[in-house]
């Protein structure tokens, strides 16, 4: 019985050391932890609830944005993946491409995407069906890429500008946006004059 447990608990620690030490309920299960045993844990200390759920192994160091392994793992469909893409304004400052900080996390979930409980008001959803291209990984989840970050915020207004050309230089500078991207946002904005206009200033 007691090899089926350090079995067990081995298991669970794998699939939660790639999560920053997070879990579901359904990933304890797999690893062996019957579902009326997760009580248990948590009151001898051994997890930690963190949202209905989701758990975390309370002897897993404590990584610097444990907030954004929770809220991926909240995003996720019935078959355990991930559905929320980190974006907008969160995503500008986890590519260190701004100074804002803002005080909720923006996410982009798949039109298709539903809950039937309330949307944590930490979180700010936006719906859109992003290409494979557009995804990237920044502090252990996904994020959308610079370039498709700034082109978002443009079009949602509520940054300055002038705060992303900034971001959009820096981004050229480290190499996070190519020439070939612009040019190619360029391309499909061709209607907009403002948008013409805001990658003019880059250029220039």
């Amino acid at each position: 019985m007691r090899s089926g447990h350090k079995e067990a608990s081995k298991r669970l620690y794998e699939i939660a050391e790639a999560q920053q030490g997070f879990f579901t309920t359904k990933q304890a299960k797999a690893a062996g932890f019957a579902e009326n045993t997760h009580p248990y844990h948590v009151q001898a200390g051994n997890w930690i609830r963190e949202h209905r759920g989701i758990y975390r192994l309370a002897s897993f160091p404590r990584g610097e944005r444990p907030d954004l392994m929770l809220w991926s793992l909240w995003s996720r469909n019935r078959g355990e993946v991930a559905q929320g893409v980190y974006s907008h304004q969160t995503a500008l400052s986890l590519h260190d491409l701004s100074d804002i900080m803002p005080a909720k996390l923006h996410m982009t979930v798949p039109r298709s995407f539903r809950r039937n409980s309330e949307i944590p008001r930490v979180l700010v959803l936006h719906f859109a069906d992003l290409p494979q291209g557009d995804i990237g990984v920044a502090n252990g989840v996904r994020v959308t890429r610079p370039m498709r970050t700034i082109l978002d915020l443009l079009e949602g207004g509520e940054v300055l500008p002038g705060t992303l050309r900034q971001a959009l230089r820096e981004g050229l500078r480290r190499g996070l946006i190519r020439r070939s991207e612009i040019a190619e946002a360029r391309k499909h904005l061709a209607d907009s004059k403002q948008l013409r206009a805001f990658f003019q200033k880059v250029a220039a």
